[in-house]
């Protein structure tokens, strides 16, 4: 056991983070996305949603500071109708790193820059359009 590390991050995951340079980026998906056969590295945490992951993950990973939105959802194509967990979302991001900008990105073109993150967790989240990538910053102290 470790002290302050979210429980949620197993030590797959934490290894992971921790091989992440500057600029690599990391998919946590819904229960709807095609984790497996789009990861080149794969993190099961079925158990789990998405807003405890990312809010473990932005606890001891930061956000690219160096591009303007480094975090990315995939686009439900419809503004009028956002889905709730967007907000969510928005609620940890802040919380954990401040104001930042966030990008919706169309389904495919999703899928597409997902083949090409360090990893992708696939969890148990059961809320449509809760897919999310995170671009990693650098750690400055």
């Amino acid at each position: 056991m470790l002290k302050n590390v979210p429980s949620i991050l197993s030590p797959e995951l934490l290894k992971i983070l921790m091989e992440m340079g500057h600029g690599d980026r990391i998919v946590i998906g819904d229960g709807n996305f095609p984790a497996a056969s789009n990861a080149q590295r794969l993190v099961r945490l079925d158990g789990h949603g998405v807003p405890e992951v990312l809010d473990a993950i932005l606890k001891l990973m930061p956000l690219d500071t160096y591009v303007d939105k480094p975090v990315a959802l995939m686009d439900n194509g419809d503004e009028a109708n956002r889905p709730p967990i967007w907000a969510e979302y928005e609620d940890i991001i802040k919380k954990n790193e401040g104001e930042k900008e966030i990008e919706l990105v169309e389904r495919f073109a999703f899928y597409t820059r997902a083949k090409t993150a360090y990893a992708i967790i696939a969890t148990g989240e059961t809320a449509i359009y809760a897919n999310v990538i995170l671009q990693k910053g650098v750690v400055i102290e």
